[in-house]
């Protein structure tokens, strides 16, 4: 038997009331996830502890089988896998967003989600104004990067994602603690060097948002994962544009592949995604198919977006592998979002989240669509998100 995990991030919400009470998914055309579901089992399960902030990080860890609880030491150890940084035990990691602040207001969290090529110079530029021996920026996608702390400062600060705090003055969100001092004193030295950059001069010129400060967040130590293999006995492989689940990826022992035209936003290409997942299924025995687009479309506000890019999902990648597996006759499919990011809220929110799990040899379907509410009404909840691997790879029963 061979596995497959779709995952469109951020898929689940809440009700919302220019869709007339229904949410994003019930809105969304959506047949394939529907015939997966009505032909398979449906349920909730919750991949987000309650100690922890529900985000990508945590919730992609309970996704792969990973215990957030054991396991998780922060987002940013996770990103610096992706990108080959060696960290030694004492060493810290910071999510580094290039952002977008107007008078003192957090205006965007993603800079206008300012392409690799151009953040790459103003990452050049911070290093060679503001890195030391103990301090390292590192470039990653798109708006998304690292900082490297190898010096003997202990960090113990409370940090806040930018995407959470679209429209509110900074000041009140700045790092707290031991150790904030550092990271305030590099935030507001970006605030100095990166409006005057060449790359943002040329962004106001075409009326795009200027990445003029950095944002440091969810700092963590080396995270060791257990390899999945060891565990499961099963070779892995993770598609994704996104370093945070790469990452995870990595460090769990699975193979990362590269899709032309994966972007991690609304303008990836969501076919090409289908097709390598597809091939790969043939390759290992498992494969998780990350999409970032929903989540990126409630961070915007953008309800029609968040639709579309549902059905996207449905329609070049549910569809393409539902299909595979109903052709093949030995893989199991699990579709299921990581965590919930409302629309109306604009960032994640802790709460569960629906799955459906299609396999070729269901006595028992359930014959309902899949949206949160029928996911509900089924009574099928997985208390903990990380166990609900066992059930997909049929070693454990609901």
């Amino acid at each position: 038997m061979k596995y497959c995990i779709i995952i469109p991030d951020g898929m689940a919400d809440t009700p919302v009331d220019r869709l007339k009470g229904r949410t994003p998914l019930e809105a969304a055309r959506t047949p394939n996830m529907d015939r997966a579901a009505k032909r398979g089992i449906i349920g909730l399960t919750h991949t987000v502890p309650h100690r922890l902030k529900p985000g990508s990080d945590v919730a992609i860890m309970s996704v792969f089988g990973y215990d957030p609880l054991k396991y998780y030491t922060g987002r940013a150890p996770l990103e610096a896998a992706d990108l080959g940084l060696d960290m030694g035990p004492e060493d810290w990691a910071f999510r580094c967003n290039l952002v977008t602040v107007s008078d003192d207001i957090m205006a965007d969290f993603c800079a206008g989600h300012i392409s690799t090529k151009e953040a790459a110079l103003l990452i050049r530029a911070l290093n060679e104004q503001m890195g030391t021996d103990q301090i390292e920026f590192h470039t990653g996608t798109g708006y998304r990067h690292l900082m490297l702390y190898t010096g003997e400062q202990d960090f113990d600060v409370s940090t806040t994602p930018p995407h959470d705090i679209m429209g509110d003055p900074v000041i009140r969100h700045l790092p707290r603690g031991d150790g904030s001092d550092l990271l305030v004193d590099l935030m507001e030295r970006s605030a100095e060097i990166l409006p005057g950059h060449d790359v943002n001069a040329v962004r106001v010129d075409l009326q795009q948002n200027p990445a003029n400060m950095i944002w440091l967040w969810g700092q963590g130590r080396k995270a060791p994962l257990d390899d999945f293999a060891g565990r499961f006995g099963l070779q892995g492989a993770a598609i994704s544009a996104v370093n945070l689940v790469r990452g995870i990826a990595r460090l769990i022992g699975w193979d990362v592949l590269q899709v032309p035209g994966a972007t991690g936003y609304l303008d990836t290409d969501y076919a090409a995604k289908g097709r390598y997942a597809v091939d790969a299924l043939r390759s290992y025995d498992l494969v998780a198919v990350h999409i970032e687009a929903p989540d990126e479309a409630s961070h915007n506000g953008d309800l029609q977006a968040k639709i579309k890019s549902i059905e996207q999902v449905d329609n070049d990648i549910v569809g393409p592998v539902l299909s595979e597996a109903e052709s093949a006759g030995d893989i199991r499919v699990l579709i299921m979002p990581d965590h919930l990011t409302p629309f109306m809220k604009r960032t994640h929110a802790r709460g569960p989240v629906p799955f459906a799990l299609w396999a070729p040899d269901q006595s028992d379907p359930c014959g309902m669509s899949l949206s949160e509410a029928n996911a509900a009404k089924t009574g099928i909840e997985v208390s903990k998100g990380h166990q609900l691997i066992e059930k997909l790879l049929g070693r454990e029963d609901f």
